[in-house]
């Protein structure tokens, strides 16, 4: 290979859907281009790998990337909402749906699975996370790698997947987008790299470097990140790609002096694809032929792209994700918004139901419908739909009136997201009136979450708190509905709404499935990924902090809290209601005492005490209380997805490996501590109704750096065991993990 040519491999295009620049086609012509970014379409990309094998000197074929994020054309639930079903496997079955879709309409590789942990709801990039937990991250990171890559990465119907943002990229200052994060090395190894690990576990394709610094080094030419622990420490084979021109940025963090020079340090620290900035391709060549940049270096980078292409298979058949007939049969299919329909539903989050508003009786003759994002197909969709089309979009009023298709659905706007309509709230509030019940949808749009959408204030925006309570003081059968991608400091809405209901952005059949939780068809059971904080000054809240020398006590002034808020937040993470109500009784630890090889079980009964069938997310939450270093004051450390007819009880099983309590020591070594290891099973991080403990013996032991699972599986009481099917339709264990 020429020296252009190999730089050429290294350097990736942006397109516009179904168009692309007119030079790039002589470009690819002449070896210059490996990849291109947001090209789809079966008819484009055959036409573009067509010259690039036919037509280019060594006939090397093309990438097509592009943000597959949740969903292709069929919208899924955006990526926190379907974090709140702690299910993976549904996280899995939307990845499969989307590779499917996108793979046929020419895409090799997905710039998914974002995996930051995100503690901070004023970061606009929650949305595409799975929240606040490492655990929960690393569980649904390693199911939507799978879910992507399929059996066989060189399947027509795979993608290559990608674990962005590396690393830390949630822990971003102030909240704000591409803000410098400044954090501690036990922070980032026992807290931001889990889920990146895990994703690694998984087999996932490739890397996205991320656009901040850690401890003064940008990500993108960050030797030790790329280098030492990812590839060095993690024996990581697949490629890194820079995020959208962040190797040029470089030189706006003050860690480069020009172009080239950014571009040589991006690809010395282990950066192998440039994404959009054009510096690989144009701008080293002059270097390399100076000698300022290593030929081993530029090889190292070009095999590594080389063997990604061979991974996915494009050299046996250039052309297998280019099929206009299969991109027509596959694409937004019945059995695709199935899936969706069945992922949104389970993603729904019941936050309150005082008096229990909830579910509504399908027997209703007069509902109205209120809010601005009521009938918004837009918002439905949610930030980074890119492929998905608001015409496919069931709002919530489209899916209430299908599910009422006698009753008289009222609606009216009331006041825009954001802004003020004194009219419409006057009309809002005589509708409210005239209903039987009220169904208020209030939250963001779908362009205040996503990249570059930091707010500095996670209030309900614009008049839409005023709406809330003029609708409920005038109707107090009011359903409160929200639509939303980061966590919202709510605290009035939440003690003054009859019912409160999390539904994210649920995708294109958002109106089917709040319409299900909302009329019975389907009980809800999602969780929250994330805490809700009583103001946006509590941010960065999260449950698994530290406990500082101090601990709040309400009653002692020196103590770490506000003085003038609560240090709690409004819905704790793990949160989320049924309309049936379970017991849990008879914990049981076994062993009392295990080594640093061996595994505690804990064991528990749960009840459906209520009469409705329904399914528990049971979580198991622990403390090491005594460590070298500090530890937080508890971490999930597995969960059961337990489906129950009304007084149904299974016994529920969870396995913890003793090496899941290892974390990085004041030494900088990973190792198992001996020592008491407190356990507490609960509907919530908040709600513990067990506690129980075990002890970790012997010397204190090194172990390796990679995610554990527990193993979770819940038995029939008095029957013959095993995962038997559920009043929900689901299996019994539907979300247990399996051990890596």
């Amino acid at each position: 290979m020429t020296l252009e040519e190999k730089l050429g491999q290294l350097a990736q295009y942006g397109g516009a859907g179904t168009r692309i620049d007119p030079k790039h086609r002589a470009w690819i012509r002449e070896g210059r281009v490996g990849s291109f970014l947001s090209v789809y379409g079966a008819a484009l990309t055959r036409e573009l790998q067509t010259i690039a094998v036919e037509e280019s000197r060594l006939g090397i074929p093309l990438l097509f990337a592009y943000d597959v994020i949740h969903g292709f054309r069929t919208t899924f639930p955006v990526p926190l909402a379907e974090a709140a079903s702690f299910s993976p496997e549904l996280a899995g079955e939307a990845a499969r749906v989307a590779a499917i879709e996108a793979a046929a309409a020419g895409i090799h590789w997905t710039f998914a699975p974002m995996v930051d942990v995100a503690r901070d709801a004023r970061w606009g990039r929650v949305v595409e996370g799975a929240g606040e937990d490492p655990y929960l991250g690393a569980v649904m990171a390693a199911a939507r790698v799978r879910g992507f890559q399929g059996r066989d990465v060189a399947a027509p119907d795979a993608l290559l997947a990608c674990a962005k943002h590396f690393a830390a990229y949630g822990a971003a200052e102030g909240g704000r987008d591409y803000n410098t994060a400044d954090i501690s090395e036990a922070t980032l190894r026992d807290v931001y790299l889990p889920p990146f690990r895990a994703a690694v576990d998984a087999g996932v394709a490739s890397f996205m470097s991320s656009f901040n610094e850690i401890a003064g080094v940008p990500s993108t030419a960050n030797r030790r990140l790329l280098t030492a622990i990812l590839r060095g420490e993690w024996q990581f084979d697949g490629l890194v790609v820079s995020d959208w021109s962040s190797v040029g940025e470089l030189v706006a963090h003050g860690f480069a002096g020009d172009r080239a020079h950014a571009g040589r340090l991006a690809l010395a620290a282990g950066t192998d694809i440039d994404m959009a900035s054009g510096i690989y391709g144009a701008d080293l060549i002059a270097d390399a032929r100076a000698g300022r940049l290593s030929a081993a270096v530029i090889d190292r980078a070009v095999r590594r792209v080389l063997r990604a292409k061979e991974r996915a298979g494009l050299f046996d058949d250039p052309y297998r994700h280019s099929d206009a007939e299969r991109e027509r049969r596959v694409t937004l299919t019945t059995a695709h918004r199935e899936a969706a329909r069945r992922v949104a539903r389970e993603s729904i989050v019941l936050l309150g139901n005082r008096g229990g508003l909830l579910p509504l009786s399908p027997a209703i003759s007069t509902l109205a419908v209120i809010g601005p994002l009521a009938d918004d197909r837009e918002a439905s969709l949610g930030p980074w739909s890119m492929r998905g089309e608001p015409k496919d979009a069931v709002t919530v009023l489209d899916g209430i009136r299908r599910a009422l298709p006698r009753a008289r659905v009222l609606y009216q706007r009331g006041v825009p997201v954001e802004g003020k309509d004194p009219a419409g709230l006057a009309a809002a509030v005589r509708l409210a009136r005239r209903a039987e019940v009220v169904v208020l949808v209030v939250g963001e749009s779908h362009r205040m979450s996503g990249e570059a959408r930091s707010r500095s204030s996670i209030a309900l925006p614009g008049e839409q708190a005023e709406l809330a309570r003029r609708v409920i003081a005038a109707n107090p059968r009011t359903a409160v509905l929200l639509m939303n991608g980061r966590p919202l400091a709510i605290p009035e809405l939440a003690a003054a709404a009859p019912a409160l209901v999390e539904t994210w952005f649920l995708g294109v059949e958002t109106g089917n499935a709040v319409a299900d939780v909302l009329f019975a068809a389907h009980n809800p059971s999602g969780k929250l990924p994330v805490s809700f904080p009583a103001a946006t000054g509590q941010a960065p809240t999260y449950y698994n902090h530290k406990s500082t020398g101090r601990p709040a006590v309400a009653t002692e002034e020196w103590s770490s809290k506000y003085f003038d808020a609560p240090i709690e937040p409004v819905f704790p993470f793990g949160h989320g209601l049924s309309y049936t109500r379970f017991d849990y009784r008879d914990l049981r630890v076994s062993p009392a005492e295990v080594d640093a090889s061996g595994t505690a079980v804990v064991e528990f009964e749960l009840a459906n005490v209520g009469d409705r069938a329904g399914l528990e997310v049971a979580q198991l939450y622990a403390r090491d209380p005594v460590g070298s270093t500090t530890r937080p004051v508890q971490e999930l450390k597995g969960f059961a997805r337990v489906a129950l007819a009304p007084r149904e009880r299974r016994r529920v099983r969870i396995e913890l490996p003793a090496a899941m309590f290892a974390f990085y020591g004041e030494d900088g070594r990973r190792a198992v501590e001996p020592g008491e290891i407190r356990v507490q099973v609960g509907s919530s991080s908040s709600d513990i109704r067990l506690r129980g403990a075990f002890h970790i013996v012997g010397p204190r032991t090194p172990a390796p750096d990679r995610v554990l699972f527990s193993a979770a599986r819940a038995d029939e009481i008095g029957g013959a065991g095993g995962d038997k099917a559920g009043g929900t339709g689901g299996s019994a264990v539907v979300g247990a993990q399996r051990r890596q």
